[in-house]
């Protein structure tokens, strides 16, 4: 199978990204794989090798996070499975990874798309984990007829230096959007909120980020963070707790900071940067720009399209903030929005 250009858009998320996704699945000739790897986890994709079965396992089995998110009545927005009927349920047999985000973004049917594709990637040789996924972009080439690959998750800064050692010829697209205005999307998202608690609940125990938690943490918790910890977990401890925005402003330059450090490494000709608000200002230009880079031509019609789905409208939120909140969280947003000037 001949190799297909390879793109992946990374940023902190809450930048505008699930509107381009659809964008991207728009055109005729992209493969838009839409939080692909915020659906199979780090743990979906190890190093080594992998037999067709071992690599179907961890694409079709559940990702538990997920689901005790929806069990717990606080699933996120880009979660897509749900809202149509299908035969799976996050109460009773658990959502394939596969089918929460990314096949419902390619069709109506992705119980249907799913069994289609296990028998074929179970049939598989055994390789490395990395020629894997190239197989099954491929294949969902094949069977939409696309020929240029470009996936897109949310909070993706971490993947950066893993894809860049697996997929070596892949381009990377940063995507980033005005500090403030992102970073207070974050703090009403419900997904982002968790992170925040997470990272608060790992701080107080002394742990290292992505350190497992265990029910024996919870005792050493107070009870608004311990909560989290159950299956499922009262709602309410998400959406009621009072962060303030500054928090997120903190966590958007961190991400920011670290995304820039990990695409410095990545030759000039394999990374582009692209802001949400020349997006939303020039989306023509903008998307001629993206589509050149991932491979493909900018015909006028997905211009069009592209122009017509991007909302202009949904820039400026942070600035209704009071205006001392607003300047605090300027403030967090400072080193983040340096960080970009300097880029």
């Amino acid at each position: 199978m001949s190799a297909r250009p390879l793109t992946f858009v990374v940023g902190t998320g809450r930048s505008g990204s699930t509107a381009l996704s659809r964008v991207l699945n728009l055109h005729r000739d992209i493969l838009s794989l839409n939080e692909l790897l915020a659906s199979v986890g780090s743990e979906g994709m190890p190093e080594g090798t992998l037999e067709g079965a071992e690599f179907w396992r961890l694409l079709a089995e559940p990702n538990p996070a997920f689901d005790r998110m929806i069990r717990s009545g606080a699933p996120i927005p880009e979660f897509l499975y749900p809202r149509g009927p299908g035969r799976f349920s996050a109460d009773t047999t658990g959502i394939p990874r596969l089918s929460l985000m990314v096949l419902p973004h390619l069709t109506d049917d992705p119980d249907g798309l799913l069994d289609e594709l296990a028998p074929r990637v179970r049939a598989w040789p055994r390789r490395p984990v990395e020629e894997q996924y190239r197989e099954l972009f491929g294949l969902l080439c094949d069977r939409f007829g696309r020929r240029a690959v470009v996936e897109r998750s949310g909070f993706s800064v971490g993947w950066v230096p893993r894809l860049r050692a697996g997929f070596p010829g892949a381009g990377f697209v940063h995507l980033h959007r005005d500090g403030p205005d992102c970073a207070l999307s974050m703090s009403r998202h419900t997904g982002f909120r968790m992170i925040s608690m997470l990272e608060e609940i790992h701080t107080l125990l002394g742990l290292e980020p992505g350190d497992e938690l265990t029910p024996g943490h919870a005792r050493e918790l107070p009870p608004d963070l311990a909560g989290l910890l159950q299956d499922p977990f009262d709602s309410r401890l998400v959406f009621d707790r009072v962060m303030p925005v500054t928090r997120f402003g903190q966590m958007w330059s961190r991400l920011v900071t670290e995304c820039l450090e990990h695409l410095a490494r990545v030759p000039e000709t394999a990374r582009m940067s692209l802001s949400y608000e020349d997006l939303l200002d020039a989306p023509e230009r903008e998307l001629s720009r993206l589509a050149g880079f991932a491979g493909v031509a900018p015909d006028g019609e997905w211009l069009a399209a592209g122009r017509a789905t991007l909302d202009p409208s949904r820039r400026g939120a942070s600035l209704r903030l009071p205006p001392d909140e607003l300047r605090a969280l300027r403030d967090a947003c400072e080193p983040g929005e340096r960080a970009l000037a300097g880029a």
